[in-house]
């Protein structure tokens, strides 16, 4: 956000915290594009949720665009571009593999898609083998159910598993900053991505009963 308001081209000396408004005409100013100082919070991976939603509900009162109904045009167009900010940050704050993602993109990291080389090698024989029942059950052989149910619950707690490990990165990244828990964190959660993709081919399978 610029510390010179748009309106009146004052408010940068002892301007608010957040910059949301102009200390001398208190006219609204453009929001904040990273979601973390749009919440006034420190660029980490772990967040109070209950302190998140907290700041979420005081923000959607200041800045609802009722609010600003009868003001300019600029500061309407302003309300609504925050009001929108404000849901997508808070998407994206509230859930911990967003916002891992989130920041990773933030320093720089590439969250695309992931690729072959992503996979993990650990996992090349369980998917085989997954992709052999669902064929196998895809052409009438229903024996195979039960081994369908045990890959999805092997699946399960691996992602459980890789969550724990995720928390204890987190934890270290917020303490540190170190780029290379980032790289750390990035290929755990292509692993996440990937066994929850395992889990969700185990289970929407037809005929399971």
């Amino acid at each position: 956000m610029s510390a010179v308001c748009w309106n009146c081209g004052g408010g940068a000396p002892g301007a608010e915290a957040s910059g949301r408004f102009c200390t001398a005409c208190k006219a609204l100013q453009p929001p904040a594009t990273d979601y973390f100082e749009f919440f006034e919070l420190p660029r980490q991976l772990v967040l109070d949720p209950k302190d998140l939603e907290k700041r979420f509900y005081a923000l959607s009162r200041q800045l609802h665009p009722d609010l600003f109904s009868r003001k300019s045009s600029r500061e309407q167009e302003y309300s609504l571009e925050s009001a929108a900010v404000l849901n997508d940050a808070y998407r994206v704050l509230k859930d911990p593999i967003a916002r891992a993602l989130y920041v990773l993109k933030l320093e720089g990291f590439d969250t695309g898609e992931q690729t072959t080389k992503d996979v993990p090698p650990e996992l090349l024989e369980e998917v085989f083998e997954l992709n052999m029942a669902l064929e196998e059950l895809r052409m009438g052989d229903t024996d195979v159910l039960p081994q369908l149910e045990a890959a999805r619950l092997r699946f399960e707690n691996m992602r459980d598993e890789t969550d724990a490990e995720l928390q204890t990165k987190f934890g270290a990244w917020d303490a540190s900053h170190e780029r290379n828990i980032l790289t750390e964190i990035r290929g755990l959660l292509n692993r996440r991505k990937y066994v929850t993709n395992l889990i969700d081919k185990a289970s929407h399978v037809p005929d399971r009963v």
